[in-house]
């Protein structure tokens, strides 16, 4: 699966993107808010890579890395990850079946943040999501604190559904934000 917006290319990961990530994973900054808000090792990007390939290949939805069109360069991931939203885990960390809520995500390298590229992809997912996948409804986990990721979420037109969800996956309470029908679980 590949989408393509004005300045961006949205397509799965590859084993050649592990340097492009370990540098995204490896900032601190960046991290603040992504899983356990802890650095990934330069050695442990590989198996990132895998789950996040591993994702798409069972639910036929993923992570996609984001590539500037007029450089080719890796600026970040967007995409769906999948979420049981009565334990709040994920499909990335278990494997899940049964309903499950599709959450747009996003994760960009420092040195892209405030260029619009993270709500570029993300509406690329939005209007995916509604259109050919069917979905009723998308969701985002953000901390409160994540004020740039809020904004995005605000700009793709979610709206604040659910304060302080805890995860087994994530070591700090997130919000969730939500776009079309169904219950804020």
């Amino acid at each position: 699966m590949r989408l393509e917006t004005e300045r961006l290319i949205l397509r799965k990961p590859e084993p050649d993107d592990r340097d492009a990530y370990a540098e995204i994973f490896g900032d601190a900054e960046v991290m603040r808010f992504i899983g356990s808000g802890r650095m990934v090792a330069p050695e442990d990007v590989p198996r990132s890579i895998e789950r996040m390939l591993r994702h798409w290949d069972r639910h036929g939805v993923g992570l996609f890395s984001v590539v500037r069109k007029d450089d080719e360069q890796l600026v970040g991931r967007t995409g769906y990850l999948l979420w049981d939203t009565t334990r709040w885990v994920s499909a990335m960390h278990e494997e899940l079946d049964g309903e499950l809520d599709t959450e747009i995500g996003w994760t960009f390298a420092r040195a892209f943040w405030n260029q619009g590229y993270a709500t570029e992809a993300a509406i690329a997912c939005r209007d995916l999501a509604f259109g050919e996948l069917g979905r009723e409804r998308v969701i985002s986990l953000i901390a409160r604190e994540n004020v740039a990721s809020i904004r995005v979420a605000e700009k793709i037109g979610e709206t604040l559904a659910r304060k302080d969800v805890r995860s087994p996956v994530l070591d700090f309470p997130v919000d969730v934000y939500s776009l079309g029908n169904g219950p804020a679980r």
